[in-house]
């Protein structure tokens, strides 16, 4: 790992231990984010994001042996979409934990993806507990693919942005989202 990596990793852990709101680069388009765990850094996040509560947002891991902190029972098709779907997948859960109340969705669902980046991972991993993503976009607004598109307004909100990747010119696209149904079955909602 190199030095400057090594160095925002740190920074947006301290940064997220105080609560702090984040604009940062995920494993699929730029994100608003903070500890999913900080109810008042939560709400923050909706209020730059101009989103109603009752819309959720997801949730990062680094490492699906983790997910059993979260969610009651992690059903075994969830387990078969992680390892034979490419590219990044979010699936929505049922019986989340108490400890993600605050992210959950009013029908006690909450989205969860397994994030495998250079710097997401580790900041989750050093963080010690999952954070929050959300494009970098207001709410009902194209989301941006690049650093470059994302609405100042947006970058002016936030308590900190990642000084990593920006420059990038590639465009990504947000995850496969999928929904865990009764007996085995799931519904792709996004591809």
């Amino acid at each position: 790992m190199n030095e400057q990596l090594s160095k925002e990793i740190d920074r947006t852990v301290n940064l997220l231990k105080k609560g702090k709101v984040i604009l940062y680069p995920t494993d699929t388009v730029w994100g608003l984010g903070c500890d999913a765990f900080n109810a008042r850094a939560i709400n923050k996040l909706y209020h730059i994001k101009k989103r109603s509560e009752s819309k959720s947002m997801i949730v990062l891991l680094h490492d699906k042996d983790e997910l059993h902190k979260y969610i009651e029972n992690v059903p075994a098709v969830a387990y078969d979409l992680m390892d034979n779907t490419s590219g990044p997948l979010t699936i929505i859960y049922s019986g989340s934990k108490d400890n993600l109340k605050h992210v959950r969705a009013v029908d006690g669902t909450v989205a969860i993806r397994i994030i495998q980046d250079e710097f997401c991972a580790p900041v989750i991993k050093k963080l010690g507990r999952p954070i929050v993503s959300t494009s970098a976009n207001a709410s009902g607004e194209p989301t941006p693919t690049t650093f470059r598109q994302i609405d100042d307004e947006i970058k002016e909100s936030v308590d900190y942005v990642v000084n990593l990747f920006q420059a990038r010119l590639s465009s990504t696209k947000p995850s496969t989202l999928i929904k865990l149904e009764d007996n085995f079955k799931f519904k792709v909602l996004r591809s």
